[in-house]
């Protein structure tokens, strides 16, 4: 199988997604023969809280000709503040599927989500207004015999929504990039003190961030190749300074591993 480099990066808002049975529409006007592969992760960008638990029930693929196609992921419960320092949940890997022209993938959520804030456990609603769930356009084209890689990067701190009463709504902000035409930038952090640090990559048009994990590793996705600056805070109560490192160049389709970095 031969890896296509594609480029997809959008910022969505979406609610939880209740999913009916895929369709068995024979129309295969927009497939095609033979197949590809697609595989979906998981990661997490910066979120203030002690835990943030979502339950994944499926991804869905959707034809243009309305066919929807199961990835039979796994009804799993996942932290997402575990997935940070490069660590991925792997929602689908290299999952066998008909070449054709698709236009979204949706991702669907169960009803165990919950938020831990100072120590305690917290359900995230949903409201109802918010019940037709994750759509993400791609109006892609898969070809057969080649592999497709996407990520989805949740905004734990803007997914989040702390009502009056003292409940939480999830509303779920994602970034869905596609690893093709983007690269990463991976590194190490040496730790001032045992809270991780923020780590972000910005330029004129694109700025992701990313916690370190627990020994200073971190790794920041989706990023169109370019020159960007990446810029490392520590927490507020150390007063620490800010690092910038400036002209990081970007190549589409590759990792760029930067030198460990420390405050000292």
């Amino acid at each position: 199988m031969k890896r296509l480099n594609l480029f997809l990066t959008t910022v969505i808002t979406l609610g939880l997604f209740v999913f009916t049975s895929c369709s068995s529409d024979d129309d295969s006007s927009n497939t095609q023969e033979g197949m590809a592969k697609m595989s979906v992760k998981m990661v997490d960008a910066p979120g203030d809280y002690e835990q943030v638990n979502i339950e994944v029930s499926d991804v869905v693929v959707k034809y243009q000709n309305d066919t929807e196609v199961s990835l039979n992921v796994e009804n799993e419960i996942y932290n997402l503040l575990d997935l940070t320092g490069g660590v991925a949940a792997n929602l689908a890997t290299e999952y066998e599927i008909e070449a054709g022209d698709i236009s979204q993938i949706r991702l669907v959520l169960g009803s165990n989500n919950t938020v831990v804030v100072d120590g305690t456990t917290h359900d995230l609603a949903t409201p109802s207004a918010e019940q037709s769930g994750l759509k993400l356009n791609i109006n892609q084209t898969l070809e057969p015999n080649t592999t497709y890689e996407y990520t989805l990067d949740f905004d734990v701190e803007e997914s989040i929504v702390v009502q009056g009463n003292g409940g939480y709504i999830l509303k779920p902000v994602i970034r869905l990039s596609a690893e093709a035409n983007s690269g990463i930038i991976s590194g190490n952090v040496i730790l001032p003190s045992e809270d991780p640090v923020l780590v972000t990559a910005t330029n004129a048009t694109t700025t992701v961030s990313a916690y370190t994990d627990a020994q200073g590793n971190f790794q920041l996705y989706g990023l169109p190749g370019g020159s960007y600056s990446l810029i490392i805070e520590s927490n507020s109560s150390l007063n620490l300074p800010p690092i910038t490192i400036p002209d990081i160049e970007v190549v589409n389709g590759e990792i760029e591993v930067v030198q460990d970095i420390s405050f000292d």
